[in-house]
């Protein structure tokens, strides 16, 4: 079992393992819990009830949040001639065609979100055993695979976040950082968890939200009532 700080520690005697907090209760005690020395990223977890062996229950997609997410993301895309060129006016970090390929798949992983045009996608498809397993490849559903580079370079880089299932049911998300305000916090996670709510996939049967939490990088996992 890995080893707890001291600040854990006394961060989870605060939190009652048992109880699911209002939303608004969960981030005044997550905002009370003693400060590291960098600002924290928060994030909410939540546990769907789908089969996640199911490929027509599985939720994925993007969303921008009310108030961005404390961080600019790191951007490719893949494309090539003028697309390419649209791509590095609009802020990409990186834009190339096979030789951008030819580096992912060698391994390289130093960005948050790839692009790719349609036109693309005949060379990227092989990337899916690498950025498949990282969350990274470029899909319709996220808005990652497009025609409309600027628009999607430059939402990215404004802080719009990807989402997908786990193995276990499970979807993370950033939603901010510990110095975000009180409503700040809980406008993004209630946007989220929203969103999450109206991604219901038609075949999900049951209850859909199972559970829920909200944490910072270096906190306990705050249950919430949803």
């Amino acid at each position: 079992m890995a080893k707890r700080s001291k600040r854990y520690l006394e961060s989870r005697k605060t939190v009652d393992v048992v109880k699911k907090y209002e939303l608004k209760e969960a981030v005044k005690l997550l905002k009370s819990f003693k400060c590291t020395k960098f600002d924290e990223s928060v994030e909410v977890a939540i546990k769907l009830g789908i089969d996640p062996k199911q490929s027509d229950q599985l939720v994925r997609g993007s969303i921008s949040l009310p108030k961005g997410i404390g961080k600019s993301l790191k951007v490719i895309v893949f494309a090539s001639g003028e697309k390419a060129d649209i791509a590095r006016k609009a802020g990409a970090d990186e834009v190339g065609a096979e030789e951008l390929v030819k580096k992912v798949e060698g391994g390289w992983a130093d960005f948050d979100v790839a692009i790719a045009a349609s036109d693309m996608m005949r060379l990227v498809g092989k990337l899916g055993r690498v950025l498949g397993p990282q969350g990274k490849m470029p899909s319709p559903k996220s808005g990652t695979v497009t025609d409309d580079i600027e628009k999607a370079v430059k939402e990215f880089k404004a802080g719009k976040i990807e989402y997908r299932t786990d193995a276990g049911g499970n979807v993370h998300a950033l939603v901010g950082k510990v110095s975000f305000s009180e409503t700040d916090l809980e406008d993004n996670i209630n946007t989220f968890v929203r969103h999450i709510i109206n991604s219901r996939p038609a075949s999900a049967k049951g209850i859909f939200l199972e559970k829920a939490s909200v944490s910072s990088t270096m906190s306990p996992g705050i249950m919430l009532q949803i």
